[in-house]
C-alpha cells in the first residue's frame, strides 16, 4: 500500500540516537553509527521521531510501504524488554505488606535487576521511584530490603568488575520515563563513586527536575554519609 513514513537521511544523521528514543514503537535503532528504520510496519506515520532529531535527518515520504502493525509493534516491544533471554524476561513482583512482618521476605518488585540487563523501555520503570545500588551495599547493610529497596525499582551494578560506563543506560531509563525519584547506594571505597557519577551525570543529561538521594555505607556496614 501506498501511505506516510518516515525517511531517513544517513549523509545527514549524525547518530545521536534521540530519534530512537522518542520513537514509541522502538521502530528505529542505530545501526553503524546512523540511525535505521528497523521494518516498515513498526512505523506508525505519526512522526514523533521528527522533532527529536537535531540534524534534520527525517522526513516524511509517501511510498509503498506494509501497513502498521501494532501487534507486531507490542511484540517487538516485548522482545526487547526481555532482554532476548528468558531469564532477563521482564517481570513486576507485587510485595505485600507481609515484607514488614515478623517474617523476612523480599521486597524486591521486578525482574531483572542488574543495569546491562534492563531494558529502559520496561514497564515497570514509569512513575517509579529508583533505586541504584552498588551490588556490594546489599550484603554491607543487613536491612537493605526494608530500608532501601522497599517501595522502588531496584538496579545495580558495579563499576569496577563490569567495566562499562552506566551513563548511557541511565539516561535512556531516566529520559524514557517519569522517575520520580533516584536513590544511589554505594560503598565508601573509591572505585564506586563510579555509580554515583553516571547516576548524577545520566539526570543532568535526561534535563529533568529529578530528586536524588545519595546513602554511603561503610565496609563495616554503618550508613556514613547520606545527601
Amino acid at each position: 500500500m501506498i501511505r506516510k513514513i518516515i525517511e531517513i537521511d544517513r549523509e545527514k544523521c549524525n547518530g545521536c540516537g534521540l530519534c530512537a528514543k522518542a520513537c514509541k514503537e522502538a521502530a528505529i535503532i542505530i545501526q553503524d553509527g546512523k540511525a535505521v528504520l528497523l521494518r516498515d510496519d513498526y512505523c506508525d506515520g505519526l512522526g514523533n521521531c521528527l522533532p527529536a532529531c537535531p540534524m534534520d535527518a527525517i522526513s516524511f515520504v509517501e511510498r509503498e510501504a506494509a501497513a502498521y502493525n501494532e501487534a507486531a509493534v507490542q511484540a517487538h516491544i516485548a522482545r526487547q524488554a526481555s532482554g532476548g533471554c528468558p531469564g532477563s524476561r521482564a517481570r513486576v513482583m507485587p510485595r505485600s505488606a507481609s515484607a514488614h512482618g515478623e517474617s523476612v521476605s523480599s521486597c524486591l518488585r521486578q525482574w531483572p535487576v542488574q543495569i546491562k540487563l534492563v531494558s529502559p523501555a520496561a514497564p515497570y520503570f514509569r512513575g517509579v521511584d529508583l533505586l541504584i545500588a552498588a551490588d556490594c551495599t546489599a550484603y554491607a547493610y543487613g536491612d537493605f530490603h526494608r530500608d532501601f529497596i522497599d517501595g522502588k525499582v531496584t538496579l545495580i551494578g558495579c563499576p569496577k568488575l563490569d567495566e562499562i560506563d552506566y551513563a548511557d543506560k541511565l539516561t535512556e531509563i531516566l529520559s524514557r520515563n517519569d522517575v520520580a525519584s533516584v536513590t544511589v547506594t554505594r560503598m565508601e571505597v573509591p572505585c564506586c563513586g563510579g555509580i554515583e557519577r553516571a547516576a548524577r551525570e545520566a539526570i543532568l543529561r535526561g534535563g529533568k527536575d529529578i530528586p536524588c538521594r545519595v546513602v554511603v555505607i561503610g565496609t563495616d556496614g554503618r550508613i556514613l554519609s547520606s545527601t
